[in-house]
C-alpha cells in the first residue's frame, strides 16, 4: 500500500448538515505516490481557499441518509470550489508549486474535499486551471462552479436568443452567486436582461452588474406580470420555483435548481429522478412538451466540466467582478455554512485554510 500523511480535513459520516460536520483528520498520499494512482490523472493541493455553493450542504444531506453509518475510513469530504498549490501533479500536466483554482464535483470521496489542508484530486471529477498572479486565493476560489454554472445557461438559451431582435432573456436570483454571472456574461453579449432580486439589491443588480431592469420580487404584486411584461425570449432561474414557466414570449425556460425552492434537498437534473418529490412528474412532462413544440422548450440543468470555459474566465472577469459576501477561517468553517445558508449572501462565502 503506498505511503500516506495526515491532514486537517472538515468531514462527516451521518447526520447531515449542521449535526453530521465536524473537524477531523484523513489520510491522503505522498507526492511521489500520485502519478501512479488510478487510470485517470490525479493531483495533490495544498489548499489555499475554498468557496461554499448551496450544493455542498445538499451533498452533505444526501449522503448521509444514503450512507447513515460508516467507518472511519469512508468519512466523505466537503466543498467542491478550491484554490492551492500543487504539491504533486502526477499526469495532469500541472508542476510542483504551480497556483491552481478549479473544482471537483466528488468532494465526498476520502480525502478528496476542498475544505481541508490537502487533498488528492481525481481529474475524471475535477477541473482546474492556472491562477492569475493577480487573484487573491479568496476570489480564485470563488468563481470555478458559479462561472462554469452560468457558462452553461448562457450556452443552452445563446441560440433562441440570438435569433430573436430584441434578444431579452430574465434571470431570475439576479444577485445569486450564479445569477452575477448570468447577468455579466448576457451583457457581455449585447443581451437585455431583467432580473429579480430584493430592493437592497437593486443597485447591484442595475449599476453594478448592468442589469437593464429591475424586479423586487418582496413588492411587486405579481413577479410573473413584471417580467412577462418585460417579453424575454428566454428565462434563467437561478433560484427554483415555477412562478415563471410558460410565459408567452419565452421559448426556453433553463433552471439550475428545477421546482423546488428549499435549500437542504438536492437541486438540478436530480429532481428529475427525485422519487420523493412530486415535482419530477411535472418537469419531465414540462420537458417533453418542450421536446416536440408544445411550449417552451424546458429543462434543468447541470454545469459542463469544460476547461476551455474555465480558461475563458481569466480573459473574460476582472477581479473586481469576482465578489465575495465573506471570509471564514477554517476553525469557523460552521459559521461560514451558516451565513451561506442564510439566504442573504451576495457574491460567495469563502474560507481561508491554514
Amino acid at each position: 500500500m503506498a505511503d500516506t500523511q495526515e491532514v486537517k480535513a472538515w468531514t462527516y459520516v451521518s447526520g447531515g448538515y449542521p449535526n453530521g460536520l465536524k473537524q477531523s483528520t484523513v489520510r491522503v498520499p505522498r507526492p511521489n505516490d500520485i502519478k501512479g494512482l488510478g487510470t485517470t490523472a490525479h493531483m495533490l493541493i495544498r489548499l489555499k481557499a475554498c468557496a461554499l455553493n448551496p450544493v455542498d450542504i445538499q451533498m452533505i444531506n444526501l449522503n448521509s441518509s444514503i450512507t447513515p453509518t460508516a467507518p472511519k475510513k469512508q468519512e466523505k469530504g466537503v466543498v467542491c470550489d478550491f484554490a492551492g498549490i500543487v504539491e504533486a501533479g502526477g499526469r495532469t500536466g500541472f508542476i510542483k508549486d504551480e497556483e491552481v483554482f478549479g473544482l471537483t464535483l466528488n468532494p465526498a470521496k476520502y480525502g478528496g474535499g476542498s475544505l481541508a489542508g490537502m487533498a488528492e484530486f481525481d481529474m475524471a471529477n475535477t477541473v482546474a486551471v492556472k491562477k492569475p498572479k493577480d487573484w487573491s486565493w479568496a476570489k480564485a476560489a470563488a468563481i470555478s462552479l458559479v462561472w462554469l454554472t452560468a457558462r452553461t445557461c448562457i450556452e443552452d438559451v445563446n441560440a433562441k436568443v440570438e435569433d430573436e431582435e430584441g434578444k431579452r432573456i430574465a434571470v431570475l436570483g439576479g444577485s445569486s452567486a450564479a445569477g452575477i454571472y448570468v447577468i455579466l456574461l448576457a451583457k457581455k453579449r449585447g443581451w437585455n436582461v431583467i432580473a429579480t432580486s430584493s430592493g437592497k439589491n437593486k443597485d447591484f443588480i442595475t449599476k453594478t452588474l448592468g442589469a437593464d431592469e429591475h424586479v423586487d420580487y418582496t413588492a411587486v404584486k405579481s413577479v410573473r406580470a413584471a417580467i412577462d411584461a418585460f417579453k424575454p425570449v428566454a428565462v434563467i432561474d437561478c433560484v427554483g420555483g415555477t412562478e415563471c414557466v410558460g410565459l408567452q414570449s419565452s421559448k426556453k425556460y433553463i433552471s439550475i435548481v428545477g421546482d423546488k425552492t428549499g435549500r437542504s434537498s438536492m437541486g438540478g437534473p436530480y429532481t428529475y429522478y427525485n422519487p420523493l418529490s412530486y415535482h419530477a412528474p411535472l418537469q419531465w412532462a414540462r420537458w417533453a412538451k418542450g421536446q416536440v413544440g408544445l411550449g417552451e422548450e424546458y429543462d434543468v440543468v447541470m454545469l459542463k466540466m469544460k476547461r476551455e470555459w474555465l480558461e475563458e474566465v481569466k480573459e473574460t472577469l476582472t477581479p473586481d467582478q469576482i465578489f465575495v459576501d465573506s471570509e471564514f477561517d477554517y476553525d469557523d468553517a460552521l459559521k461560514a455554512f451558516e451565513r451561506l445558508n442564510s439566504g442573504r449572501c451576495v457574491g460567495k462565502v469563502v474560507i481561508n485554510l491554514p
